[in-house]
């Protein structure tokens, strides 16, 4: 189990792009088209198996939402941050 962040420390650690939701970490991507998003989702879909740790995917037309967040701990921790700085590095990929 993972403990909960302090705010200071959510923010410090934040990725670029991310913002903070409440108990949540939050980023859309945009996409040019709807599978691009869709196959965007599948990947992180697979990010998020790998690590046991899934995300709220919301798929629109032209953009993907991404939530982290930490159920069991009640809000925002470090493998939020984690999981959210992969999809950035496989996205940049």
């Amino acid at each position: 189990m993972a403990d909960l962040l302090s705010d200071e420390e959510i923010e410090a650690e934040l990725p670029a792009e991310w913002e903070r939701d409440d108990d949540e970490i939050v980023r859309v991507y945009e996409f040019d088209d709807y599978l691009r998003g869709v196959n965007f989702a599948q990947m992180v879909g697979e990010i998020a198996e790998a690590q046991f740790h899934h995300p709220e995917i919301i798929i629109r037309y032209s953009g993907v939402e991404i939530r982290l967040t930490s159920h069991e701990e009640g809000g925002i921790t470090g493998d939020d941050i984690e999981m959210a700085e992969l999809i950035e590095s496989e996205r940049d990929a």
